[in-house]
């Protein structure tokens, strides 16, 4: 814990650099469609009124989310509209806006701003490669699992119309959440995400009859021994609050979400010393993601991060409510942890080499 403040002071020194005037905005997907200096968001269903932009933005963040898993260190994508060739998750993100702005997830050609539930049960794997430009020199790390996922997230929409409406799409929750007339809480966001698309995720454990999706097992937990992490669906959550703020429903608790446990924030306090594996062959030999030391790696994140941003917020003369964590994040830890792997390893990895399938990081 004495090198926490290493950690603290990078995440504070980039979050200056990033964002000069302290101005740090929700840490979510929706940065990443603004890569190269180019305002993408804004090419979202155009002339649409603000309930269908706000349904437009909610699918865009569903499919883009899901597909943001980790992308393997080959891939690239080319977006032809600018000549910008982006990697990892900005790569992801540009090639799935401009794969939703051709229409891949919509079954109506006149409308390509929509993921409707028709199009989505029915997506290819090789229709989703080419849109990934995904092939043997640009390989993209598993392009059939995040096919299959999405093909469950159109399965599952098409099951519930009271949730979806008619035709089926995840951006019909904007209806389901707005229909109260009051606030929806980013911690009831995420519990309808939950249990709702709980069933979407391949290979995951099964207790009594309910699917927990990303939740891991380690030996110090009592009883079942389950550990909870749900990364991709928390951030999901946090990518819903802006397309839902910006058609004037609130959302509140913000803070209600906890730090993501991924490698770049697990990376930070790897390659800052504050997690040191007992075992340096762990840093050597490739790992199963559902492995026992991956999940404590995971765990110590999601606490040391809420440690982590006491400090940062000391640095930076700010309040809990003025600089909740989503904006330590953004500001932030991601951030940081992506440079501190760029300083210590020539391709940027991360301490850890995970071995994934395309839906857990």
């Amino acid at each position: 814990m004495t090198r926490l403040e290493e950690a603290v002071r990078r995440v504070a020194d980039i979050t200056r650099r990033r964002y000069p005037n302290l101005d740090v905005p929700y840490h979510s997907r929706w940065r990443h469609f603004s890569a190269g200096g180019v305002d993408r968001a804004a090419l979202v269903a155009p002339g649409a009124d603000p309930d269908e932009a706000a349904r437009s933005r909610i699918d865009l963040a569903f499919v883009s989310v899901l597909l943001d898993a980790g992308a393997g260190s080959r891939w690239r994508f080319c977006e032809a509209e600018t000549g910008q060739i982006l990697s990892r998750s900005e790569g992801l993100a540009l090639a799935s806006l401009r794969a939703m702005q051709a229409g891949l997830f919509s079954a109506d050609p006149a409308d390509p701003w929509r993921a409707d539930a028709e199009a989505l049960s029915r997506l290819s794997t090789d229709r989703l490669a080419r849109a990934f430009q995904h092939g043997a020199e640009n390989e993209l790390l598993g392009i059939e699992r995040r096919a299959e996922l999405l093909r469950r997230v159109g399965e599952i929409c098409a099951t519930d119309p009271a949730l979806f409406g008619a035709p089926a799409r995840p951006g019909n929750l904007f209806d389901y959440l707005s229909a109260p007339g009051e606030p929806a809480s980013a911690p009831e966001i995420l519990h309808l995400v939950l249990r709702s698309f709980g069933p979407i995720w391949p290979g995951r454990t099964i207790l009594r009859g309910v699917p927990l999706g990303d939740c891991g097992r380690h030996s110090a937990i009592p009883r079942d021994g389950f550990v909870p992490f749900h990364k991709l669906s928390q951030w999901l959550a946090y990518s819903l609050v802006e397309p839902l703020e910006g058609a004037q429903l609130r959302v509140t608790d913000i803070d209600g979400l906890t730090g993501l446990a991924e490698y770049r924030n697990g990376g930070l306090f790897i390659d800052c010393g504050v997690i040191e594996p007992l075992d340096a062959a762990l840093l050597t030999h490739p790992l199963d993601a559902q492995s026992e030391p991956v999940v404590e790696w995971r765990a110590l994140t999601v606490a040391l991060l809420d440690r982590l941003a006491v400090g940062v917020r000391e640095h930076l003369g700010k309040s809990t409510r003025e600089f909740p964590l989503t904006c330590v994040l953004e500001g932030g830890s991601w951030a940081a942890g992506r440079e501190i792997a760029r300083e210590r390893r020539p391709d940027g990895a991360p301490p850890l080499t995970i071995i994934g399938d395309g839906t857990l990081f």
